[in-house]
């Protein structure tokens, strides 16, 4: 329930500080008063958007403030507070939130139905929201929701690999193709660099032999050779050691050449060797030339560098390959698991659907009571639930029918005029506080239109629906005005400086006749209005 609102230089409400009682609270004022600047105020602090237009002129910022009883959980205090560019700032309880966070406790406080908003019954979605709530499927509708976005995301992540594997699947034959010629060159790596050393070896082995028997014959002789470096330097040691007993130095260059002499020995022994290892193999050679010839056709082909490139490649497209079965099997696992949440999903559909089409008849028989009572006695409404497309809220669709004179009921936005729907969306309203547990409910001029008894009995729905929940009425209607528990005048004046300001103030005892009396008879006030006012007043 809205216990108060504080208003500070919103538009042109200099300061307003008002508290409001429980039951049918009824605001009047004349045309251009400032009633709608009001309910704009309210309407900013469950979210609205804010600009620099709402700042009075000459202000820095504005502020509207209001505090709720919310029974149980005790006190909670909303602000907004709007600067002089328009920027604006939102509080709970005095602790900074989003603006999406006082759009979320709209529902859940305040109930405001503007001017035009009987127009609402005409949206496919309102009338299915009414049915719901009428129906207290929140059970049902929660858990709709929650596996309709389940299956909705996990139907965005197939839809993903799907795509993928299918680009994958587009370049399949011409990786399969790459990596088979890849794979059948059984690359090694490095291998190109021991292809080319060898293949200089081959291709090099006589002229290799020839130098290297030459070599060996000058350091270990041969049967024609006339000089042996090997058998010299052992006759040079001798001779050295031989005066060494004469010549101490010659034993110290006996041993330096001695050590010589063992190295070349070595070096000897390890010609010997690679003597033995030239390959003169004119096959192999070819072999080699092929292989090497394989390689470089690859490197161009694949443009690589290296063979390192080359096998890094082929590891790439066997992993593309082996990847695109991973997401297949992936994909399998998805599949499986969006069949059984589909099969989840229709279930919760159907049980929601159940309650809908149970409700849908009581509903039905509650509105055109109603409408009846408010002299519409002709008038046949009827809820229709039909299947539709599934969605977050099921697989079903609500229309409301309407005839107001007998006859077959049509879609209510094709036969209902705007008295009408004005006298429908009330009975809706009443409907829906009696059976929906509703928050504080304002009507901002529900009544157009409707004049006479029709008026004294929509004021009278309203009143009844004050006993039982906060009610605002923004009205013209005396009869509406003068069932009010608590009545309000919302006035425009201008102040000393010129400025024009709104306010607004409870009205009581005498002053309350002579609003009455104004809304029966207009600016000038007679007795007769006075008489009729009071009148009005101490009916029940």
């Amino acid at each position: 329930m809205l216990r108060s609102l504080h208003i500070r230089n919103y538009i042109l409400i200099d300061s307003l500080d008002v508290s409001f009682p429980e039951g049918l609270i009824i605001i009047t004022g004349q045309t251009g008063a400032g009633k709608s600047i009001i309910l704009g105020a309210m309407s900013l602090l469950f979210g609205a958007k804010a600009d620099a237009s709402m700042v009075a002129q000459g202000e820095d910022s504005c502020v509207v403030e209001a505090e709720f009883d919310t029974g149980t959980t005790g006190h909670l205090t909303i602000r907004r507070v709007v600067n002089a560019s328009g920027r604006s700032r939102s509080f709970i309880n005095d602790c900074p939130v989003q603006v999406a966070a006082l759009q979320a406790l709209a529902d859940k406080l305040i109930d405001i139905h503007s001017q035009h908003k009987s127009i609402l019954l005409t949206d496919k979605k309102f009338q299915l929201s009414v049915l719901d709530r009428f129906a207290d499927d929140r059970e049902e509708l929660m858990a709709c929701r929650r596996l309709w976005g389940e299956l909705s995301a996990l139907e965005a992540e197939i839809r993903t690999k799907r795509a993928r594997i299918e680009s994958l699947k587009a370049d399949r034959d011409y990786v399969l193709a790459r990596l088979g010629q890849l794979e059948q060159a059984k690359l090694v790596s490095g291998e190109l660099e021991s292809l080319e050393e060898e293949h200089k070896s081959l291709a090099n082995a006589e002229q290799i032999m020839d130098s290297l028997s030459k070599a060996s014959a000058l350091i270990s002789g041969s049967d024609d050779s006339e000089f042996c470096v090997s058998a010299s330097l052992k006759e040079v040691c001798r001779s050295l050691e031989h005066i060494s007993s004469c010549l101490s130095k010659a034993s110290g260059l006996a041993s330096r050449l001695d050590s010589a002499r063992l190295e070349i020995d070595d070096v000897s022994s390890e010609i010997d060797g690679l003597l033995s290892s030239v390959n003169l193999s004119p096959g192999r050679l070819e072999e080699v030339e092929d292989r090497m010839s394989l390689l470089y056709s690859l490197l161009r082909k694949f443009s690589c560098s290296t063979v390192d490139e080359l096998v890094a490649m082929r590891d790439s497209y066997s992993s593309s390959i082996s990847g695109t079965q991973d997401l297949e099997e992936e994909l399998s696992v998805l599949e499986d698991k969006a069949s059984r949440l589909r099969a989840q999903y229709k279930e919760s559909c159907m049980a929601l659907s159940a309650v809908r089409h149970s409700a849908a008849p009581e509903l039905s028989d509650t509105v055109r009571e109603s409408l009846h009572f408010l002299e519409l006695e002709g008038a046949d409404f009827e809820v229709r639930v039909e299947d539709a497309d599934p969605g977050a809220s099921g697989s079903d669709k609500v229309s409301f029918l309407f005839s107001a004179n007998g006859g077959v009921p049509e879609d209510l936005s094709k036969v209902a005029s705007g008295g009408e729907l004005s006298r429908i969306m009330l009975s809706i309203k009443s409907v829906m506080a009696k059976f929906a547990g509703m928050p504080t409910l304002i009507f901002d001029e529900i009544d157009t239109g409707v004049s006479g008894s029709v008026a004294d009995k929509m004021g009278r729905m309203i009143c009844s629906m004050g006993k039982t929940m906060q009610v605002f009425s923004i009205t013209h209607l005396p009869q509406v005005a003068a069932k009010g528990n608590a009545h309000f005048i919302v006035s425009k004046s201008t102040r000393e400086d010129g400025r024009v300001i709104s306010t607004m103030r409870q009205v009581n005892g005498d002053e309350r006749v002579r609003e009455i009396a104004r809304l029966l008879s207009g600016s000038s006030i007679t007795d007769a209005a006075l008489a009729n006012a009071r009148e009005l007043l101490s009916e029940d």
